[in-house]
């Protein structure tokens, strides 16, 4: 039990943080998402349903605490500057975040998990403990501002 538990953490704990700097934009919260999550994952470990699936239940958690410390600080005007060399996927030349940043947290997670992780809007909602509906909705508001951003950005380059 406990090698299952270590191997899953030594081949993941990478994966894991750069699923929460993509969440949060700061690799200091990132790590602290992560480190949360797996402490949480040690405590369940004989009670994770999923064993097949650990990661599930860590970004699971992942998700929830960084959505319900958003809820906490939404009415401070908090800003986070980006570190001088960000954590990026093999994928990402930074682009994705600098895009991803303009979004409130709550979009901005929707996005992540539905094109990031390849969830189901069912899969989300339980993830995010929302309706499906919202799920469609933060989804829909994300997209129209980032097509909003897009185009003022085109029309200031003429």
């Amino acid at each position: 039990m406990e090698d299952d538990y270590e191997r899953f953490v030594g081949e993941r704990a990478d994966a894991l943080l750069r699923y929460g700097y993509l969440l949060t934009g700061n690799p200091h919260d990132a790590a602290d998402l992560v480190q949360e999550g797996l402490v949480r994952l040690r405590g369940a470990w004989s009670r994770v349903r999923r064993k097949h699936d650990p990661e599930r239940y860590v970004r699971t958690t992942m998700t929830r605490l960084h959505v319900n410390i958003w809820r906490l600080r939404r009415r401070e005007q908090l800003s986070w500057d980006l570190p001088e060399e960000p954590v990026t996927d093999v994928h990402d030349d930074g682009s994705v975040w600098k895009v991803l940043e303009t979004l409130p947290k709550k979009q901005r997670a929707v996005l992540v998990l539905r094109y990031y992780e390849d969830l189901s809007d069912a899969e989300i909602a339980e993830i995010m403990g929302i309706s499906r509906g919202t799920v469609r909705s933060q989804a829909s508001r994300a997209l129209d501002k980032l097509r909003a951003t897009e185009l003022a950005s085109l029309e200031s380059t003429r």
